[in-house]
């Protein structure tokens, strides 16, 4: 038997075995074992060259990376959006090729990636998908473009990408798994957890550990247990766009939001847009810039004043030092403080340190050694 007919075979077996207390751990055992499999498959195709991926270089502040079936629509909304020029067909599989734009806004540059329309079976390697999913695996945001008239489609797309090892809208589980000599496995959890003791071990031995310390925090289920032990999950933000809105008559808005909700969407949380009529953009742009959690910072250059036509886009959460970082040059070996005025600040010229944490709209002078 074939490792496909392998990863088939236990499909079909966690499928049919019903999930209770005393089948969890035969289910976690099978799933660490279909995850492992699926991991050899992947390992086995890319040996034979079937994994290469597609080579796109990422430039600008921020990656997003446009995902839907073949003509919903990304190839208009790159070329109204961008300095893309996506050839653009009403029919299936026109962009062959993962085809780059960039989006300025709010002085950020964004770059936008209108890859081929992904088809059932990518993760598996239909028709390149798997070359198609690594280019969204390096994105920083994933947005779902979605017809108005076929929001059943995101429960197909969602699942790709699940299936391909990228987690949306969630944490990475708290899993530490650090191998020892001898003694075992043991299992140190921080609280209550609803996984069997015995259970973490057997995932554990199913992925080739013997002796290990395994430490967790929170309470993670089998497939968040087993993401955790494998650790090469990718972990990005999404958004829901749905588009050719215009096409819709007023009475069908209404069946279209509970669509939405049927598949786990809330309707206030997703943008509706007319790619075509270039209607809903400027909405789509700011949840854009609010999803990629970007600041800007604003440079007190010495002699020049503050520019406040090109600023520095960093991320939320992120300081003096990260900021001194993305200048580059010899700012960061000959730093001595740094003075912010605005959000941040607790007063105007604060003088701060490395670690102070910036805000967007503060203005940022670096005082450095000569």
């Amino acid at each position: 038997m074939g490792l496909e007919e392998e990863i088939e075979a236990l499909e079909e077996e966690i499928a049919e075995t019903p999930y209770n207390k005393s089948t969890e751990a035969h289910i976690g055992r099978l799933k660490a074992k279909l995850a492992e499999k699926k991991e050899d498959l992947e390992r086995q195709q890319s040996g034979s060259g079937g994994g290469g991926g597609y080579a796109v270089e990422q430039t600008g502040d921020a990656t997003v990376a446009l995902v839907g079936f073949p003509s919903v629509g990304k190839s208009t909304l790159i070329n109204a959006l961008t300095n893309a020029d996506s050839e653009v067909a009403a029919y299936e599989f026109t962009t062959l090729d993962v085809n780059p734009g960039m989006l300025q806004y709010r002085g950020a540059a964004i770059q936008l990636l209108d890859v081929p329309g992904l088809i059932e079976g990518a993760a598996d390697g239909r028709g390149g998908g798997r070359e198609v999913l690594s280019v969204v695996r390096t994105a920083d945001l994933v947005v779902f473009m979605l017809s108005a008239f076929e929001i059943g489609q995101y429960d197909r797309l969602y699942d790709e990408l699940y299936a391909n090892k990228i987690r949306l809208d969630t944490e990475p589980p708290s899993v530490r798994v650090t191998k020892k000599g001898k003694g075992g496995i043991d299992v140190n959890a921080s609280g209550d957890i609803g996984l069997d003791v015995e259970t973490i071990k057997d995932v554990a031995r199913e992925h080739g550990y013997v002796n290990a310390d395994i430490a967790i925090r929170g309470d993670p289920d089998i497939d968040e247990l087993i993401d955790g032990i494998q650790d090469n999950r990718v972990y990005l933000p999404s958004l829901v766009a749905v588009n050719k809105v215009d096409l819709i008559e007023a009475s069908y808005a209404e069946t279209m939001k509970e669509s939405l909700r049927d598949h786990g969407i809330d309707p206030d949380e997703a943008v509706f847009i007319s790619a075509e009529k270039e209607r809903g953009l400027d909405t789509f742009k700011e949840r854009i810039w609010k999803q990629l959690g970007l600041i800007r910072v604003y440079m007190d250059k010495p002699g020049r004043g503050v520019d406040r036509d090109e600023p520095l886009v960093i991320r939320q959460g992120e300081t003096v030092d990260d900021a001194l970082h993305k200048l580059g040059g010899t700012l960061d070996e000959r730093f001595r403080f740094a003075r912010v005025t605005g959000p941040s600040a607790i007063h105007d010229e604060q003088q701060v340190g490395r670690d102070h944490v910036l805000q967007d709209e503060d203005v940022l002078r670096i005082i450095a050694r000569r």
